[in-house]
């Protein structure tokens, strides 16, 4: 008599950042689930913190004896995760999968098919039914934002820098029918600092700010910041509001903020 086919072992995960979090929540069993980044369970900072709050956290300085006792077979990690982390559990003889690109919306089905090829068949379906809805998400925003005129913006910060092109925010600008004004006319790539008198000159049309506060609360620091307080943009409240984690978002859930960012640039095709 043939002896059954051995079950293959269960995987046990641990996600050392926001990103892996979130796209191992969406396509993982609960039961794969081991621990968590430190930052999970802040709404400022992941989509799903709600959902987060089921499962243990790491500490937010981890050592490798910290992700070891939650006994996993796979740890998730970014190629900006700590260096050194990485290279001691790479040494520990634990499975270490790095996220290398998350610059966009294919980057992150990409991810979600690695991550799902690591949990099994039922994990890549589920990511197969979320990239076909995220899909029917993007054609449907495209579609009713065909025939608008671009809104011109800009996310200011109080950090002093500004997002340019190859950044989450220009990601978003090219999904909500707006034209990122620190990429067209100040010509900045990636993060970095604005040409502070040319920007007054800009014709910006709204400042894009990212904030789980209310809108007065999240507009007063720019109204005290040069040269952002000269801004009649700034000073008349032209504010388009998104969540935090939505400027911010490497994985799937950036869509949320393509959606909100097109409703506050352009409520017309919303009603």
């Amino acid at each position: 008599m043939r002896s059954a086919a051995a079950e293959p072992a269960p995987v046990r995960v641990v996600s050392q950042t926001v990103g892996t979090d979130e796209l191992l929540l969406a396509i993982a069993e609960p039961a794969q689930i081991a621990a968590l980044s430190h930052l999970s369970r802040e709404p400022e900072f992941c989509a799903v913190a709600k959902q987060a709050k089921q499962f243990p956290s790491l500490d937010q300085n981890v050592d490798v004896e910290g992700v070891l006792k939650h006994a996993p077979t796979l740890v998730l990690v970014a190629n900006y995760s700590r260096a050194e982390l990485v290279a001691q559990m790479k040494r520990t003889g634990v499975r270490v999968l790095t996220i290398e690109r998350y610059q966009s919306l294919e980057d992150s089905y990409a991810n979600l098919r690695l991550i799902a090829r690591e949990l099994g068949p039922a994990a890549e379906a589920r990511a197969e039914r979320l990239i076909t809805t995220c899909e029917s998400r993007v054609a449907t925003l495209r579609e009713k934002l065909r025939d608008v005129k671009p809104v011109r913006v800009i996310a200011p910060s109080t950090h002093g820098v500004m997002g340019g092109t190859d950044t989450t925010f220009q990601d978003l600008c090219d999904h909500a029918g707006a034209d990122n004004l620190a990429a067209t006319l100040g010509k900045l790539r990636g993060h970095a600092t604005p040409p502070n008198e040319q920007m007054l000159t800009w014709p910006i049309d709204k400042v894009v700010l990212a904030s789980n506060a209310p809108l007065d609360e999240a507009l007063a620091p720019f109204k005290k910041l040069p040269p952002y307080q000269f801004m009649p943009a700034i000073r008349e409240g032209r504010v388009a509001l998104l969540k935090s984690y939505q400027l911010s978002s490497v994985t799937h859930h950036r869509i949320d903020g393509y959606e909100q960012l097109a409703r506050e640039l352009h409520p017309e095709i919303f009603k």
